[in-house]
């Protein structure tokens, strides 16, 4: 999911008091525009190796973007570590304003045409077998950049034909055309994120319409062969009522695999969290998703649509 922030790890400061040697600990910080102080489950653990600092040379050398860094990912160290980053296609400027993204909005500059084969060669420098390739939202293009994801799919499968190649892509206005470029390229898993329910998307996508990504999601599970995903952000307001309703039309429309994650504000000018999900929640969510019918679902407060996207394949 487009939502994705970095974490700090919060550490509770301890005091020693001269007088009685009673250990005073300090009340776990709560930030501004959430619901408390952040739950033990939602902390992060760095580590980062030499595989982070080979990802990091690599995409820098190529001049490539990646969702990890864009959208302050949590799991970035975790993913970077174990040789694998999404990348972002088209820029690092959106040209929607949903009230969730950390990626910066305004007018993006020209594609570069270097960028598929560039990002191919990462993929295969990496050694990546399932790899994920999303984009900004490009709507100032006659096609939304449906040509550009397909070129990349074409490099992709040129410079390392074993790669699993997954896109995570926008709605292209509603045009299927645009979007029949992407499926014509021959991508294994083609995803488009809801986000959340209906009734919040004035407020979470402004620029979206809820029934547009529903029809995106059906189009995609028409072209056979093609596996379709989409992902959904828990705490901005929804009830579980209400999550599950979209999991049933998401079956309605043929999806196949489905995230759940816990939504986290990247600052204080974004959405605020109104809830911490259970992980307990999480996990039941998982289990009525199965018994709909869902070929996969990974759901968890640190769950990105990205995050471990290999796992609904390699089980």
């Amino acid at each position: 999911m487009s939502d994705l922030i970095q974490i700090s790890d919060p550490r509770a400061a301890e005091s020693q008091s001269q007088g009685e040697g009673i250990r005073l600990v300090a009340p776990p910080r709560t930030r501004k525009r959430e619901p408390g102080p952040r739950p033990d489950w939602l902390r992060v653990r760095y580590s980062r190796g030499e595989t982070f600092d080979e990802v990091r040379r690599l995409k820098d050398g190529l001049d490539l973007v990646t969702v990890c860094e864009e959208a302050r990912c949590p799991n970035i160290d975790e993913c970077w570590s174990a040789g694998t980053a999404t990348f972002m296609l088209m820029g690092d400027i959106c040209t929607r304003r949903c009230g969730f993204c950390a990626v910066d909005k305004g007018k993006p500059r020209p594609l570069d045409p270097n960028e598929p084969a560039h990002t191919a060669e990462a993929i295969r420098r990496l050694g990546v077998r399932h790899a994920v390739i999303t984009s900004v939202n490009r709507d100032e293009l006659p096609d939304g950049g449906a040509q550009h994801f397909a070129d990349t799919v074409t490099a992709i499968r040129e410079a390392s034909p074993e790669t699993r190649i997954e896109l995570l892509v926008p709605d292209f206005l509603g045009e299927t055309d645009a979007l029949d470029v992407v499926l014509d390229a021959g991508p294994h898993i083609v995803a488009h994120n809801t986000e959340t329910v209906p009734r919040l998307y004035r407020r979470v996508r402004p620029q979206a319409i809820y029934q547009r990504s529903l029809d995106v999601l059906d189009h995609i599970h028409r072209r056979e062969g093609v596996v379709s995903k989409t992902g959904l952000m828990l705490g901005l307001g929804e009830t579980d009522a209400e999550v599950e309703d979209v999991m049933w039309q998401l079956r309605d429309v043929g999806c196949d695999i489905l995230s759940l994650g816990q939504y986290l504000s990247p600052t204080a000018r974004h959405l605020a969290v109104e809830r911490w999900v259970e992980p307990d929640t999480f996990a039941r969510l998982a289990e009525v998703g199965k018994a709909m019918g869902f070929l996969h679902v990974e759901a968890g407060p640190m769950v990105r649509s990205s995050y471990m996207a290999h796992r609904a394949f390699d089980l």
